[in-house]
This record gives structure tokens, sequence and C-alpha cells, in this order.
């Protein structure tokens, strides 16, 4: 270790549309949901990460709750650089004294265009940092999973987070072919939110979806080990009074259907551009399935019944991308030209 290493901070971030989590020293030490919460007056920054989140919903007049990321990628260029540098600032500090240069390595989906690179850099930039460096999202989420993305080997990854789907099959330490759809966990919380309002006239916030979604969420109308029904508030569309329901995980899975679908089509469409020798290694290795998506009942059953090819979850699905950017900031020398 350098003598000056306290002068530079290295920090590897996932900049996701729904939690933002950054690695710092080997160490998760930032793991916040990706909101804001501002002053309409005055324009200052009130609360970041889960104190914004407490009040998603539940603000007046002059408080707005901002989620800067849509879709994957930046969609309020001044609140992600607020967002940015609040997280930052949530890291414990060495010395009190030094500021220290803050190099990045941040990890974006892999259909985004030059403009949204652009946008993540500018964002990180002007947060502070000195060195910006971009990796996509299927490739920190297969060094992350323990995958040697040098190897002549054919890998394929689905990583599904909260604004977008990645699929990549990954070879000699690059994407060979991939598919990026903005179909993802918002998708199904929406999705949750549309079926609570014309299945049981009950209006619902995206925070109650969220947590339907987290209890008894599924893909698959039948399970081994079923959760139990979830009991959920809201209003009642037809007398405006709040009122209280159950659902099943069996509700939830006819919900999701029809997002799901166009997840296993893009599946599909990717193994359908694979390359013939690198469609042999898949074969034998499976897909690999990572993202907070990943946790959702049933989805790696489904996925197998539809490919008819093994499908493994990552160990920690949630960290696998920001532990394989986390690797690659480590070794810089070695993952430099996997960056954009």
């Amino acid at each position: 270790m350098s003598v000056f290493s306290f002068l530079t901070q290295d920090l590897a971030i996932d900049l996701g549309t729904a939690n933002t989590l950054i690695i710092h020293k080997d160490q998760v030490v930032v793991d916040e949901p990706s909101i804001i919460a501002v002053n309409r007056r005055n324009g200052n920054v009130i609360a970041v990460g889960s104190q914004a989140q407490q009040m998603h919903g539940k603000v007046h007049e002059d408080i707005k709750t901002i989620r800067p990321l849509k879709d994957g990628v930046i969609a309020d260029f001044q609140a992600a650089e607020h967002m940015i540098r609040g997280m930052i600032d949530m890291i414990p500090k060495t010395s009190k004294l030094i500021k220290p240069q803050q190099r990045m390595v941040i990890c974006i989906p892999s259909g985004i265009t030059e403009v949204e690179k652009r946008a993540v850099k500018d964002s990180a930039e002007r947060a502070g940092a000195k060195e910006v460096y971009l990796i996509h999202e299927p490739m920190a989420a297969a060094i992350g999973i323990g995958i040697d993305v040098f190897e002549p080997m054919g890998n394929m990854i689905i990583d599904i987070g909260g604004g977008t789907t990645e699929i990549a099959v990954i070879a000699l330490a690059g994407i060979v072919c991939d598919q990026s759809i903005r179909v993802a966990g918002d998708e199904f919380t929406e999705d949750i939110l549309d079926y609570m309002r014309r299945q049981h006239n009950l209006l619902v916030g995206e925070r109650t979806a969220e947590r339907i979604k987290i209890e008894v969420g599924s893909a698959l109308p039948e399970l081994d080990n079923p959760p139990p029904d979830f009991a959920v508030n809201g209003r009642d569309l037809m007398t405006g009074i709040p009122k209280q329901i159950t659902v099943s995980y069996s509700e939830i899975a006819s919900a999701l259907d029809k997002s799901i679908s166009k997840i296993e089509e893009a599946i599909l469409r990717a193994l359908e551009l694979t390359p013939p020798e690198l469609s042999a290694d898949i074969y034998s290795t499976g897909l690999y399935l990572t993202g907070g998506g990943a946790l959702l009942r049933g989805l790696d059953k489904r996925i197998a019944t539809k490919t008819k090819l093994p499908v493994h979850v990552a160990e920690d699905p949630l960290r696998a991308v920001v532990r394989g950017t986390g690797m690659a900031l480590k070794n810089l020398k070695n993952h430099k030209f996997l960056m954009t």
C-alpha cells in the first residue's frame, strides 16, 4: 500500500434505479434507496436514501421526493448529483483534515446511449470524482458471482434490477451479444398497483406495492413453499374509506405474468443471437440470475421450464453487481479495458 493512499478514495458504485450501493476498502459502506427529498422553496436537500424513502408518498406541498434514475439511467441530472454526493458523505471518514481525491468505477446498463453515459460521468465528476470509469452491469455481475470472464467460455448473465433487465452472453472479457429491456422491478411494482386497482378497487401507494412484491411476490401460481397471505391496507375507490384486504402469492403471480413473459422473450432472443460455439457452452453452464428480481419466488423454475436450461440464482443477487464493480476497481490494471 502506498504511503499516500489516504489521499485517494477508491469507490465502486452500483448506481441503481431502486438502490445505490457503494463499496470502499472491500466493504459495502452504503446500501440505500436511490431517492432524495428536496425543499421546493429553496431547493435544499432534506434527506437522502432511506430517510427520504420514509417520506415518499407522505409529503406536503413544501417537500418533494425525487428518484433521479429511471429505467437504469439518469432522468434528473441535478438530483443525481445531490444523491451521489449525499451517499458519499455517508462513508465513514478516515481523516477530518484531508479531503481525499475520489476515483470511481460506476456500473451502467449495457443498452445505454453515449448521451446517457456522459450524464453518469458528469454527475460523478460534479459530485467530486477526479477519475470516473464505467463498467457494464452484466460484466460486473459476472465478475461478482465468481465467473472468470477472461476465459474462452460462454456464460449468460440475466441481471434483473429496478429499471432494466440486462441479458448478456460473456466470453473472452467481452459482451458477445446482449439484450437490455426496460422491464424489471419497477414494472413489477406498477403491475401490482394496477392489479389492486382493477381486481380489488383498492388504491395503494408505491411503497405498499413494493411490500406486496417482497412478501408475496411470485413468478409461478403454484409454489412448493408458499408464503402466507399478506394483509394490504389502502383506500377503497368506491367509498374513499381506508380498508384492508388479504392477497395471496398466486394472485400476484397472475399480476406479474405479462411482465415476466417479456423477460422470457428477451432471454430467448439473446439465445437466438448467440454464436453456436457459445450456445454449446451455455448448454453446459446454464443461465445465471442476479439483481433484486432474482429474489422473486419461482422465477428460476419458470425460466428453466421456458428455456429447458439449468438456471442458477447468485448467492447474494442484490450485491453481485457492486461486488464485481469492487473487484474490477481493486484490480484496475487488468480490468481497465473492460471499462468505457
